[in-house]
């Protein structure tokens, strides 16, 4: 019989979605440590006693993936082989009631906001002197950080503001302090994330600080790249290109989902831009920065969006050439100003305009790496595969961009190291090349 009594606890902490969830995941582990709570993340031992998912509740494939690992989960507490339940999060923020319902086996359900209250239920008193201490689950070299919560855009088709809140800048000493500490740590690359970086500062100190915080942020000893994620085009200030170009430690990259190009789309998700401000907006990114690296995202089969309207996406597409692109189908959500249009794009039409776009940025990727064989790149690598090191140009982000790869076989490089790499050889995303320092 288990005597429940006598078991220290240990935790499991699983994460779902993004980066930002991975951050808040990070954070919470960061004080339950200080609490002296054992505690990991995305355990496989099986060994733990308490489990708490971090769920996302951004479109309907993460949904899914969030229900059936809370559905696994709760299996096994039927089974005993945990003690406790607990679920927190983007799902939990937005279905709570309805979650409580269909699933009553999980202990308790937890918003986005509830830290304090997780920590007691788990046993731990939450310190607010922690302030960038947190349990990092990337690889040494590099870290994320989140610079605010929450987002002010009215964009139609998105349900983070109803799961994140209102904008909420991160103060600029909070977060050099964090940089300070994970630099200590090893880490040489920040990426930085948030709902909308280019809001930043706007509600505390009343003027967009993203500029301000970079210069900041570059004078920490012992970080060498300072990467930019999820930038929002419109009122994107300007400034931030300057600092991109004449600061060699802010990478020459820019995250900035734009989601379509169509007038009627754009106006009709509320993006407040147009096709010719989108145009010349990176028009500007360029002419400024001439080699950036521009990601974007792009959503297809909004409602409303015809035949036309796709052509048009693709034609901009061939013609923007962006060096990194993803794509989303449309996901028609609950409590949005979009879901009160009619869903009107099957499914099918969705995957394979989805597919078509993707099949087009693959040449343009292949095209742009093409042109890189015989230059030679400072590369950090992050990892080792069976033959390979494995690392990233500036112009690229972990985990979605391209990867370079360098022959295990005939070189040796230490995981987290900067190597001048020559590139020899390219597919459609990844480089190959040879160390040359």
């Amino acid at each position: 019989m288990r005597t429940k009594s006598f078991i220290k606890n240990k935790i499991n902490v699983i994460t779902l979605g993004c980066s930002k969830n991975l951050y808040d995941s990070e954070v919470l582990m960061g004080q339950l440590t200080a609490n002296k709570i054992d505690c990991e993340h995305q355990s496989i031992k099986n060994d733990e006693n308490i489990v708490v998912i971090n769920t996302c509740g951004f479109i309907d494939n993460a949904k899914e993936e969030s229900i059936n690992t809370i559905l696994e989960q709760s299996k096994r507490k039927e089974l005993n082989k945990i003690d406790k339940l607990y679920v927190t999060g983007c799902l939990s923020e937005r279905y709570k009631p309805e979650l409580e319902k269909e699933i009553p086996n999980v202990d308790q359900y937890f918003g986005t906001t509830d830290l304090p209250n997780l920590l007691k239920v788990l046993g731990a008193d939450y310190k607010h002197e922690l302030i960038g201490e947190r349990l990092t689950t990337t690889p040494r070299h590099y870290a994320y950080l989140k610079i605010s919560e929450g987002c002010n855009r009215p964009c139609s088709f998105c349900a983070i503001p109803l799961m994140r809140g209102k904008h909420k800048s991160t103060p600029i000493e909070h977060l050099v302090k964090e940089a300070i500490i994970l630099a200590k740590k090893g880490v040489k690359e920040l990426i930085l994330i948030a709902q909308d970086l280019t809001f930043y500062g706007l509600d505390i100190y009343k003027k967009r600080k993203l500029a301000d915080l970079l210069i900041e942020l570059s004078k920490v000893n012992g970080i060498e790249w300072i990467r930019l994620h999820y930038a929002f085009p419109t009122g994107f200030p300007l400034d931030v290109l300057d600092v991109i170009k004449n600061n060699n430690k802010v990478c020459n990259y820019i995250d900035i989902p734009l989601q379509h190009i169509n007038d009627n789309i754009l106006k009709s998700m509320k993006r407040g831009t147009s096709h010719n401000k989108t145009v010349k907006l990176l028009k500007d990114f360029r002419m400024k920065v001439p080699d950036i690296a521009i990601r974007s995202t792009l959503i297809v089969g909004y409602p409303g969006e015809t035949e036309e309207c796709f052509l048009e996406l693709k034609k901009w597409v061939r013609n923007t050439k962006f060096d990194r692109l993803g794509v989303f189908t449309y996901s028609h959500e609950e409590n949005t100003t979009a879901y009160n249009l009619q869903d009107d794009v099957p499914e099918k039409i969705k995957k394979l305009r989805a597919e078509e776009i993707m099949d087009i940025q693959s040449q343009i990727s292949f095209d742009l790496n093409k042109k890189k064989i015989g230059q030679t790149f400072k590369v950090l690598f992050d990892r080792k595969e069976g033959n390979y090191f494995i690392g990233r140009t500036e112009f690229d982000s972990p985990d979605v961009d391209n990867e370079v790869l360098v022959d295990a076989r005939y070189n040796y490089i230490r995981i987290g190291d900067f190597k001048n790499i020559k590139i020899t050889k390219t597919d459609h995303f990844d480089l190959y090349g040879e160390v040359v320092d």
